[in-house]
């Protein structure tokens, strides 16, 4: 699998439900001028994949507050998310998220992301794209491996931190800590403040 990251993110327009349980087609580039967290899910009523929708879910407002989009695909249709959606979680429903599911009933977007999975399924692929319609992050789990929404947040800081201020983000920085100016000799300081 060819990497996606540091080019375009490939754009697409699909159904989608919406956050008011509308349908309409929802087209990727049209985000541009925010941050897009675009994560790719196996299929609807399973097993791990709410587990990850809701807690996208519970942490959307932490994204929204930091001009991020979230947006879930997986390979069922618009009237699957919606029924899906209409299910309270305690009956394996994901209840009334408020981000967009996106529809790849032909499986199309997943083969373009590269996380089309023996043609039938999705893998568990992240993507974070900046507001250029950059991907500068992706992560692709195994089926049974569910994503950390922290990490997703802490990637998304972590990119914004670089755009602002030119420095790199070491090894689980965290908003608010000390950076790496890339230089030699800002690597040796960041590293003697460690010891």
């Amino acid at each position: 699998m060819s990497t996606l990251v540091t080019k375009q993110a490939p754009d697409f327009t699909a159904q989608a439900v919406l956050p008011d349980n509308s349908f309409a087609e929802l087209t990727l580039s049209s985000y541009r001028g925010k941050y897009v967290v675009l994560f790719f899910y196996p299929l609807d009523f399973t097993f791990v994949c709410p587990s990850e929708i809701i807690a996208f879910d519970k942490a959307l407002s932490k994204f929204e507050a930091k001009n991020t989009q979230v947006i879930g695909v997986s390979v069922d249709s618009h009237f699957t998310h919606l029924a899906w959606k209409n299910t309270p979680p305690d009956q394996g429903g994901i209840g009334q998220i408020k981000y967009p599911l996106v529809a790849d009933l032909s499986k199309k977007i997943s083969k373009k992301y590269g996380v089309l999975f023996g043609k039938e399924v999705a893998l568990r692929g992240l993507f974070l794209i900046d507001v250029e319609g950059v991907v500068r992050h992706a992560l692709v789990n195994d089926l049974p491996l569910g994503r950390n929404v922290d990490e997703a947040l802490r990637l998304v800081d972590a990119l914004q931190f670089h755009e602002e201020h030119g420095d790199v983000c070491p090894a689980n920085w965290r908003e608010g800590e000390s950076a790496m100016t890339p230089t030699a000799e800002g690597v040796a300081e960041y590293l003697a403040n460690l010891a």
